[in-house]
């Protein structure tokens, strides 16, 4: 029996949401639309970090205290300096055949960041490759392909999990010592009703992820484990379910980002989002979802 949550709305008045993180104590998220790269307080006020004319996406974190973003248009990632001087730190379009997507972070410096594959309105959808740069900045196409990579984690054992929004699962790669991406296979096959998007995982095994592409009954997070069934919902009504991220004190809020749009909608850059949150009786994984 699939239990069911209810959730409330933390912050309001922004475009589209993406790239949910927990960071030292703040959320963060990229605003598409807005270009904006956006904090939270507590009470759901949001301040913003930098714009990137780019369009912002997938964020992490750099032990220097600088904070990376993936900019779309271009396929590059760029340093947000503790300062706020930004500046170009990888330019991975040479892997990317279309605007770079989400992306992950680890503690050691390695990087992983996906792309859509292929321009929304404007190409038939095909698969694509992640691109991975090492600590020393060397980049390299993961081995495999994805269908529109999204969110990631890494879980406890040290498994890479991508949802692959257009192939219905969420994928497992091993990491191997050098930080490359081996052994490509299905964690989670979904139903064809479900195309994940952002992923948080929980500490019993648990990977939430947002379904992407509906603003019907099945919009929602949902809760799946290793081999595909799903245990938990929390439902959407009138949006998109995009991402998520485990957050507050103890990791024990899920934090939710929802947008109001359509596929056409979304190609003219039109969308509203909120973040809502839940307690959905599971607390976050220090560190799944990158630094």
């Amino acid at each position: 029996m699939m239990k069911l949550h209810t959730s409330t709305e933390f912050a309001a008045g922004h475009q589209f949401l993406e790239g949910l993180r927990w960071h030292d104590g703040t959320l963060w998220a990229s605003d598409f639309f807005s270009k904006k790269v956006l904090t939270f307080a507590a009470d759901g006020t949001a301040t913003t970090v930098t714009e990137v004319a780019g369009a912002p996406s997938g964020l992490g974190f750099l032990a220097d205290g600088s904070t990376l973003v993936v900019s779309q248009a271009d396929a590059t990632i760029q340093r947000i300096a503790a300062d706020g001087k930004v500046s170009t730190f990888a330019d991975f379009s040479s892997i990317a055949s279309g605007p770079g997507n989400d992306m992950l972070v680890t503690a050691d410096g390695h990087i992983y960041v996906g792309n859509f594959g292929f321009h929304l309105g404007a190409e038939d959808p095909k698969p694509t490759a992640l691109a991975h740069i090492d600590p020393e900045g060397n980049l390299s196409r993961v081995d495999g392909d994805v269908f529109f990579p999204n969110g990631m984690a890494i879980t406890p054992d040290g498994l890479l999990l991508v949802a692959e929004t257009f192939r219905h699962r969420i994928t497992a790669f091993d990491i191997g010592q050098d930080g490359s991406l081996l052994n490509q296979r299905v964690w989670a096959q979904l139903a064809e009703s479900f195309n994940p998007d952002g992923i948080a995982l929980d500490n019993d095994g648990g990977v939430w992820f947002g379904n992407a592409l509906t603003m019907g009954d099945d919009s929602g997070f949902y809760r799946v484990v290793q081999g595909g069934e799903i245990t938990d919902k929390v439902p959407v009504s009138g949006a998109q379910a995009i991402a998520c991220a485990f957050g507050g004190d103890d990791l024990g809020t899920l934090y939710m980002s929802c947008n109001s749009t359509t596929l056409e909608e979304f190609i003219q850059g039109r969308s509203n989002a909120v973040i809502a949150a839940a307690e959905v009786g599971r607390v976050g994984v220090p560190g799944a979802s990158g630094t």
